[in-house]
C-alpha cells in the first residue's frame, strides 16, 4: 500500500488574533468572517452544487463527506463514501456529486436533490483527481496507478480507461476545443484527451513534478505549475504546442484564473502568489502572502482572489484589479481547499487540523433576491430572471459596441456576445438565446460591470 498523501502539516501553535481586531479588520475591507461549520475529520476538497445550493466537504480522516446549506450555513447530513476520500467535483447537468476515494479505490456518486448515494463506481487504484467536461456530459477520474477512467454523467457507467503519464495529479478542462488536459507528476508531462472520443491527442513536456492546471478561457491556453522546477510551462488549447514557461517563484503549487483582468495568479509555497498578463504571459505583479500558500480561489462577483496559507492559518484577499491585498483573515488550522457560492457570495476554507470550515462572507456582493428588472435609461440589468430561452439584457445608453461576456459560476467563458451600436437597439435592449447553455448560475459582464443570472429549463 502507497504511503499517505495528505497537505503537508507543520507543528506550531495556532495564533489566534482578538475577536474585536479581527471584527474591525474584516468589516472595514467588506470581508466578513461569518461562521465556523464544524465538519468530519481532516476536510481535504470542497465543492459547490449551483443547483440547490449546497456545499459538499470530502472529509479525508472520517470517510465521508458533509453536506451544507449555502444559504443557511446549517449541516444538512453527513453521507458515508469510501475511505480516504481525496477530490469531488460537481456535475451541473445532472446534479450529481463525484467523491473520490483514494484508499478503497472507489468513486461515490452522490445525487444532488436527494443528498443519498446513487452508485460506488470502482476505479484502478487510488483514484486522486476529477475533471467534469460539461459539452460530453463525462467525469473524468484519474488514478495512481497512471490512468484515467471517463464516466458517463448520465449512466454513471465507466466508458473507457485512458492510460496517462505517472502519478497523474490534476485534471482541467478546455471549453473551446472540447479538451481534458492531465498533468502527470512523475512523468513530467501534460496528457491532452479529447474530450469527444476519448483518446489521447498527445503528450506535452512540461517542468519538474507538475502539479495542477488552470485554463484561460480568453485567450484558449493551459497552464501548468511545475513544482521542482519554478515555473510554469503555457500551452497552447489549440495546437497543443508549448508556449513559453513563465519564472515562477519557490515551489509553485495552486493555480486560479482571474477572466475579468485576464490573469493567472500562482501561489507559491514560499509564500508569495506571482500575477501573469493571460495575454502576454509574462509575471506582471508578486504579492507577499501567509506562510506556505496552498490554495486558490477567485471571486467573479467582486473580482478577488483568497489565497490559503496552509503554514500560518490565514486567508489573503487579493483585489483583482490592482493586484494589492485588501486583507488577511484569521481562520482555524491548516485551510487546504475552497469552494465559492456565487448566490450569496460566500467563501468556504475547509480547515485540515480543525475538522471545520469557515465561512467568509463578501458583504458587498449580489445578494440571492436581487433580481434585475427594466428601469433607467442608463442602468446595465438582465431579465427575465430566473430565464429560459434567452436573456434579455438593457444596456446603458453611453455603452456601444462593447463586448457581452457570459461566465460560468467557475469563471470559464461560456459565450461572447458583441453587442449592437445604439442606433440599432430597440430601447437599448438585447436579446440573448441560451441554446446550448445547461441550467445553473452564469454571470453577464459588460466592461467592468456583472450581473448574475439563473437559467432554468
Amino acid at each position: 500500500m502507497k504511503s499517505l498523501k495528505l497537505v503537508p502539516i507543520k507543528t506550531r501553535n495556532l495564533f489566534l488574533l482578538a475577536t474585536c481586531h479581527l471584527l474591525l479588520m474584516t468589516i472595514a475591507s467588506a470581508q466578513l468572517l461569518e461562521t465556523t461549520i464544524t465538519v468530519g475529520s481532516n476536510p481535504f476538497a470542497l465543492c459547490w452544487n449551483s443547483i440547490n445550493n449546497k456545499v459538499y466537504c470530502a472529509n479525508y480522516g472520517s470517510a465521508d463527506v458533509t453536506v451544507i446549506d449555502g444559504s443557511t450555513n446549517a449541516v444538512i447530513t453527513t453521507i458515508a463514501v469510501g475511505g480516504w476520500p481525496y477530490a469531488i467535483v460537481y456535475n451541473q447537468t445532472n446534479n450529481k456529486i463525484y467523491c473520490a476515494n483514494s484508499y478503497n479505490n472507489t468513486v461515490t456518486v452522490i445525487d444532488g436533490e436527494r443528498n443519498s448515494v446513487i452508485t460506488t463506481i470502482l476505479s484502478e487504484y487510488s483514484p486522486e483527481a476529477l475533471g467534469y467536461n460539461p459539452t460530453d456530459n463525462k467525469v473524468y477520474c484519474a488514478d495512481f496507478s497512471g490512468n484515467v477512467m471517463v464516466i458517463d454523467g448520465l449512466t454513471n457507467q465507466v466508458i473507457i480507461t485512458i492510460m496517462v503519464g505517472s502519478w497523474p495529479y490534476s485534471l482541467v478542462y478546455n471549453s473551446i476545443n472540447n479538451k481534458v488536459y492531465c498533468a502527470n507528476h512523475w512523468s513530467d508531462n501534460v496528457t491532452v484527451i479529447d474530450g469527444a472520443t476519448d483518446s489521447v491527442i498527445t503528450t506535452v513536456p512540461v517542468g519538474n513534478y507538475p502539479y495542477n492546471l488552470v485554463y484561460n478561457s480568453n485567450n484558449n491556453k493551459v497552464y501548468c505549475a511545475n513544482y521542482v522546477s519554478n515555473n510554469v510551462t503555457v500551452i497552447d488549447g489549440t495546437t497543443n504546442n508549448v508556449i513559453t514557461a513563465i519564472p515562477a517563484g519557490i515551489y509553485p503549487y495552486a493555480l486560479v484564473y482571474n477572466p475579468t483582468n485576464n490573469k493567472v495568479y500562482c501561489a507559491n509555497h514560499i509564500n508569495n502568489v506571482m500575477v501573469f498578463d493571460g495575454t502576454i504571459d509574462s509575471v506582471i505583479a508578486t504579492i507577499p502572502v501567509g506562510d506556505f500558500p496552498y490554495a486558490l480561489v477567485y471571486n467573479l462577483t467582486n473580482n478577488k482572489i483568497y489565497c490559503a496559507n496552509n503554514g500560518d492559518s490565514t486567508i489573503t484577499v487579493i483585489n483583482g484589479a490592482t493586484d494589492s491585498v485588501i486583507v488577511t483573515i484569521q481562520v482555524e488550522d491548516e485551510p487546504c481547499a475552497f469552494a465559492w457560492n456565487s448566490i450569496q457570495n460566500r467563501t468556504y476554507v475547509a480547515n485540515y487540523l480543525s475538522s471545520s470550515i469557515s465561512v467568509i462572507r463578501d458583504v458587498t456582493g449580489i445578494e440571492e433576491d436581487e433580481i434585475a428588472t427594466p428601469s433607467a435609461r442608463n442602468d446595465f440589468v438582465v431579465y427575465p430572471n430566473p430565464a429560459r430561452s434567452f436573456l434579455a439584457t438593457r444596456l446603458p445608453y453611453s455603452a456601444d459596441r462593447q463586448t457581452i461576456k457570459i461566465f460560468d459560476v467557475s469563471g470559464k467563458l461560456i459565450r461572447e456576445i458583441a453587442s449592437p451600436p445604439k442606433a440599432d437597439r430597440n430601447d437599448g435592449a438585447v436579446k440573448i438565446l441560451l441554446k446550448g447553455i445547461n441550467p445553473g448560475i452564469y454571470f453577464l459582464r459588460l466592461g467592468k460591470e456583472t450581473k448574475k443570472f439563473l437559467v432554468v429549463k
